[in-house]
């Protein structure tokens, strides 16, 4: 049983962005006093990446550790409400994450993916990443 209305609970989940999260805009804005001009969520690349250099043909994610699944199972233990709903969601996303992997590699991308947590905690880590990209 859900601890909250079903007023508030959607109130809640309509405030959950999914593109301009702070860590897709600390990364975004790292890259950019580095230099480095991209393009953000661009839609004219599969799977609509965060963050984009298309031509270095360079595709960047930054996923949030529940919607996509980080440790997914512990962590699906852990869901206490609306398991079937949730678990059924997860996996999907955690699939089509596979699956926009391997179409963009296959289309001769490099394809960076981050737990938006590592990029709140590790920033440097990530930007250096991004860098040996680049000059690959």
């Amino acid at each position: 049983m859900d601890r909250i209305t079903p007023e508030q609970r959607s109130k809640n989940m309509q405030a959950i962005k999914s593109t301009g999260t702070k860590d897709e805009i600390r990364l975004a804005k790292a890259l950019w006093h580095l230099g480095y001009r991209y393009r953000k969520n661009n839609r004219t690349v599969y799977g609509t990446p965060d963050i984009t250099f298309k031509k270095l043909k360079i595709a960047i994610f930054v996923d949030s550790e529940f919607f996509h699944g980080k440790d997914w199972e512990t962590q699906k233990l852990q869901i206490k409400s609306n398991q079937e709903f949730w678990q059924k969601k997860i996996e999907r996303n955690r699939q089509r994450d596979i699956e926009v992997n391997n179409y963009l590699k296959s289309q001769g991308w490099k394809v960076i993916r981050f737990w938006s947590a590592e990029v709140e905690k590790e920033l440097g880590k990530c930007i250096a990443i991004i860098q040996k990209a680049i000059l690959s």
